[in-house]
């Protein structure tokens, strides 16, 4: 009999279960989710992400740092311009599994 993985616990450390809700909890204000499916797999401008985001360059840069102080975005300067892309290829696949689960196709 094959048993089912239900039952068993999916994190089990404590400092793993700190840090997983420490970061949903940086991601689960809506202006950063969306700032985080902004950026998907690519690294972009930050007016690019005021752009697409629709609201100020200063309102976008305070949530930025947010997620940088989170470890889940970082950000690089190239000229004058300040390049931002997601840190960890899991959290581009936990984004893509949110927009399976919650977004209409």
């Amino acid at each position: 009999m094959n048993q089912s993985c239900s039952t068993d616990p999916l994190i089990v450390k404590e400092e793993d279960i700190t840090n997983a809700s420490s970061s949903l909890k940086a991601m689960g204000h809506p202006l950063r989710l969306k700032i985080l499916c902004v950026l998907g797999n690519s690294e972009k401008p930050v007016l690019e992400i005021v752009e697409a985001v629709g609201t100020t360059q200063s309102n976008v840069s305070q949530h930025l740092e947010i997620l940088r102080n989170k470890g889940i975005v970082t950000s690089r300067r190239e000229g004058s311009r300040i390049l931002c892309k997601i840190s960890d290829e899991k959290i581009i696949s936990l984004i893509g599994e949110l927009r399976k689960t919650f977004c209409s196709m």
